[in-house]
């Protein structure tokens, strides 16, 4: 189906069904192939009398028409088919509102799945500002219509070093919603604060959270984005490490819940776990963990608390040399910048390094807030992900610039303005900084 093109009108469900299944496949990149195989590993399973699947597909070709899908089995792709909205910009919050709203209004439920399917890199981009630096001191076209653009390919190049991510376009032509002009061909990014906005307008219009927000993506399950979802879905699943090309085994995990459409959202949650571990082999180094944003508050109070006394103990030698190795052996994901650490991995080494009763005591309130209720499920596959126990936090090692230690974006999110994480990074680079 060709962009312009319509289906025909389906009919609204009017009866709730157990679940619906929401995937939202921005696949206007190098995903594009990775976005087919996963529609035709739903319809393997398809919709039935207790569950709906529905998707949106943005396909890389300009000339293919964006598609909404209600899935079922034993039809063709084009049969199932529901809409055709022309070409979309997958990543304008607009775009993923509508579908939302589209898919729990016809399709409603007793439950919601989101799934948030594409490139992800973890609370946001700044690795990306780092490479796009580097980017932007390329020749610049002239022929450009904006004095300081960057042509469409270069852009693309930053793109390559991701596998999946949140993001619809390439990544680094979303730097052009940072205040760098790009050409006007390069596309658009959802951010956490945009994805939090969306969710909560679709929360107004359901009057209460949605159920699970899925992210197949990489490097999601992040203490600062856990927590920018915290007031509008009741769990969230994702990875640490970054994701491989072939994502979430849509047929398993659907095939469990048409099997049992009456489980409820933790055990959703942790089946999606189980089941995309299960998918790959045991050198793959894959990472998923779903947690319960209802118990987040005392792992935010915890970690603000560790950062107070980590921050206090940087002035003391011993100590600071010991958070120094700590952060040196812990374990890291994404290859290319590694700033983004296990929180509880840094945990053990400070234990094992210090001994100061009040620094032992933050971080067993930590352990304990984490491993608690607030982690539903997690796992680990590979021996690169050997120390990964769920949850990662942003620990970078070097300054963001000159001039800036932090970039200013990270204090733009909720779990840097609700603690002092921030300030004792700072802290940290600071006292690790060469003079």
């Amino acid at each position: 189906m060709r962009a312009g093109e319509r289906s025909k009108p389906h009919p609204i469900m009017s009866t709730p069904k157990s679940w619906t299944v929401l995937v939202y496949i921005a696949g206007d990149n190098n995903l594009d192939g990775a976005g087919v195989a996963d529609l035709l590993e739903m319809k393997k399973v398809g919709s039935t009398d207790a569950v709906n699947i529905v998707a949106q597909f943005d396909r890389a070709a300009d000339d293919v028409a964006t598609r909404r899908f209600h899935l079922r089995k034993g039809t063709t792709l084009d049969a199932d088919a529901v809409a055709s909205l022309g070409e979309t910009n997958m990543g304008d919050p607009k775009v993923l509102e509508s579908f939302l709203t589209w898919g729990v209004t016809k399709y409603p439920a007793e439950h919601y799945l989101v799934v948030l399917w594409n490139h992800g890199a973890g609370w946001d981009d700044t690795d990306v500002y780092r490479v796009a630096r580097t980017v932007v001191k390329r020749p610049i076209e002239r022929s450009s219509r904006k004095p300081n653009a960057i042509p469409v390919d270069q852009a693309r190049a930053v793109q390559r070093r991701f596998h999946r991510a949140l993001f619809q376009s390439t990544v680094a032509a979303g730097l052009h919603s940072r205040g760098i002009a790009f050409d006007d061909n390069a596309r658009d990014f959802l951010d956490n604060i945009e994805l939090k906005r969306v969710l909560a307008s679709v929360k107004k219009k359901l009057k209460r959270k949605i159920d699970i927000v899925g992210m197949d993506a990489c490097l999601m399950s992040m203490a600062e984005v856990i927590y920018q979802l915290r007031e509008v879905a009741d769990f969230t699943i994702g990875s640490t490490e970054v994701e491989p090309n072939e994502g979430w085994p849509y047929d398993k995990i659907l095939a469990a819940l048409v099997k049992k459409p009456a489980q409820t959202p933790a055990q959703l949650s942790a089946a999606v776990v189980k089941a995309y571990l299960a998918s790959y082999g045991k050198n793959d180094d894959v990472t998923q963990s779903a947690f319960d944003t209802s118990e987040l508050a005392p792992v935010t109070a915890s970690i603000d608390a560790l950062a107070k006394v980590l921050k206090a103990a940087l002035v003391k030698s011993d100590q600071r040399t010991a958070i120094v190795n700590a952060r040196a052996q812990v374990q890291t994901f994404s290859r290319e910048d590694r700033d983004y650490i296990d929180l509880i991995d840094f945990l053990d080494l400070i234990d094992a390094g210090i001994s100061a009763p009040a620094i032992r005591k933050a971080t067993a309130a930590v352990r304990t807030a984490v491993n608690g209720n607030f982690l539903v499920a997690t796992g680990r596959r590979g021996p690169n992900v050997a120390h990964a126990n769920g949850l990662s936090i942003y620990f970078p090692t070097r300054p963001f610039s000159a001039s800036q230690l932090l970039t200013p974006l990270y204090a733009t999110l909720d779990f840097t303005k609700d603690t002092v994480w921030d300030e004792f990074l700072t802290a940290y680079l600071t006292a690790t900084r060469r003079r």
